[in-house]
């Protein structure tokens, strides 16, 4: 069963399009906290 699931690759693009929507998010909360805090950097 989990050999038919994971064969498919439709099932891979749709977990490819969620691990990218993760990984984005992830980097542009990263983004909005290292530029909301004081500018010490710039």
């Amino acid at each position: 069963m989990l050999s038919m699931i994971f064969g498919d690759a439709v099932v891979w693009g749709s977990l490819l399009g969620i691990l990218v929507m993760l990984v984005m998010s992830a980097y542009f909360t990263y983004l909005f906290i290292h530029n909301s805090s004081p500018d010490e950097h710039k």
